[in-house]
């Protein structure tokens, strides 16, 4: 049995990643109804929420079905980030992550996310004051380094862990790497090997097939793995994984039909949750993703991207339901 502090997960969790505008509630609502383990959100700017910001403050948003579910801080301060652990905590989460692996310029150039893989010993400064501020169990995202010259996750696992943290998820990438090149495992596998290492190690990066998942649970030893791109419009992917490890079969893919329910599903809980207008846009990122694969459809996916109001969207999407009533995905 897997367990982040108290919390049982199982003997081999699915962890849905954090994702900045991907990891909102409507997104996590279909990935808990298929199968994902545990959850984290959006990650939150430390910043954002002291100075209560709106964006920040609603992130904080979370519902008990979700349970048990993460929030994800990040800041390059660490008064800051202890104040943030404080107003997190405050929110009722299972679980406080700290993003030490977003690679994006404005958030690792300010010495954040990603960024404090250039200094280590502020990284565990930063988490044992984290630790210390809250009786929450305290969870690190990070990745294998800065650059390839920089790979001390080794040791920062072993650090990590002497200052409190509950479970480590890694990034087979480097800062350098972004999100290109394939993610490399090898560390990660080393990692749990490492006889002083007692939490849960989490992998992640490339894994977007149940073989694969199977593969490297078997290569690498990990605990659990954590999913993300993978997930973006295709939340089956869980049970998928979860059914592949316990039988050995692959499950049909979702047909049209459950396609267009699923997507349904999240367009509305994103109308509820956003209103109409911030709905709508920030839903037309996952239409590709939904229907990804089906031939010719670029023509409805240019209509859901241009309409501006709920009812059309739904039209639009029950006649995909009907256009595609046939298609055989493989």
């Amino acid at each position: 049995m897997v367990k982040i502090g108290n919390i049982e997960l199982g003997d081999f969790p699915l962890l849905l990643a954090p994702m900045e505008d991907v990891s909102d509630p409507p997104f996590r609502a279909v990935c808990k109804e298929n199968g994902v383990d545990v959850m984290y959100t959006e990650f939150i700017s430390s910043e954002g929420l002291i100075r209560d910001a709106a964006k920040s403050v609603q992130k904080l948003d979370i519902f008990e079905y979700e349970r048990p579910i993460g929030i994800q801080i990040f800041g390059y301060d660490i008064a800051s980030m202890r104040e943030a652990t404080e107003i997190t905590a405050a929110a009722h989460p299972d679980i406080i992550d700290i993003n030490y692996g977003c690679p994006v310029k404005k958030v690792a150039c300010k010495g954040a996310g990603a960024g404090i893989l250039q200094d280590i010993p502020k990284m565990v400064e930063m988490t044992s004051e984290i630790v210390k501020s809250t009786t929450l169990p305290v969870t690190v995202k990070t990745r294998l380094g800065w650059d390839d010259d920089t790979k001390y996750i080794e040791e920062v696992a072993e650090r990590l862990q002497d200052v409190g943290i509950k479970a480590l998820s890694i990034h087979g990438r480097t800062r350098k790497q972004m999100y290109k090149g394939e993610a490399d495992w090898t560390l990660i596998g080393k990692i749990k090997e490492n006889p002083r290492i007692t939490i849960p190690i989490f992998g992640n990066g490339d894994i977007d097939s149940p073989e694969k998942a199977k593969l490297y649970k078997e290569r690498y030893n990990v605990d659990g793995i954590m999913i993300g791109r993978a997930s973006i419009g295709y939340p089956w992917i869980f049970n998928e994984i979860k059914h592949y490890l316990s039988t050995g079969q692959k499950l049909a893919a979702p047909s049209i039909s459950q396609r267009v329910e699923v997507c349904k599903k999240h367009f509305d809980f994103s109308i509820k949750w956003k209103g109409d207008v911030l709905g709508i846009v920030e839903m037309r990122r996952h239409y590709s993703n939904y229907f990804k694969g089906i031939d010719h459809f670029k023509e409805y996916r240019t209509q859901l991207v241009t309409a501006t109001t709920a009812q059309d969207i739904t039209d639009i999407l029950n006649e995909v339901a009907v256009t595609y009533e046939d298609y055989a995905f493989v």
